[in-house]
């Protein structure tokens, strides 16, 4: 087995040790994303809307650094911290995908990294 480290500037860096995203063959696992403003390193989480677009943002720089997008999206995990946002949530994800979603889990959680809303994950196939 053969992995690639994948690693976007435009994305924020890991913020423990783990990688932005593996690719293995041609299934890219891109690890849980919050919603860090890489240019100035401040968090968005004043508006669940624009912290949604922003961890969706971090997705879309680490997928691009690996030669993917959006389509190329087969599962999503979206962690939450409460469930109450979940509209305001899925209507940002959802305006990120065409007429052919992923698939995907949501979970409450009680707590994220840095006390953020909200966390997403993926798996690409390249």
């Amino acid at each position: 087995m053969v992995k690639k480290i994948i690693n976007s500037s435009k994305a924020p860096s890991p913020i423990g040790p783990y990688s932005q995203a593996v690719l293995v063959g041609n299934t890219l696992y891109v690890s849980g994303q919050i919603s860090l403003d890489p240019a100035t390193g401040s968090l968005v989480t004043d508006d669940i809307v624009r912290e949604t677009n922003q961890v969706m943002q971090n997705l879309k720089h680490i997928l691009a650094e690996a030669g993917a997008g959006f389509s190329s999206i087969v599962k999503t995990t979206i962690f939450v911290k409460d469930l109450n946002n979940f509209a305001k949530i899925n209507e940002v994800y959802g305006s990120y995908f065409d007429h052919q979603p992923p698939a995907r889990e949501t979970v409450e959680v009680s707590r994220l990294p840095k006390d953020v809303n909200v966390e997403i994950s993926c798996i690409a196939v390249i």
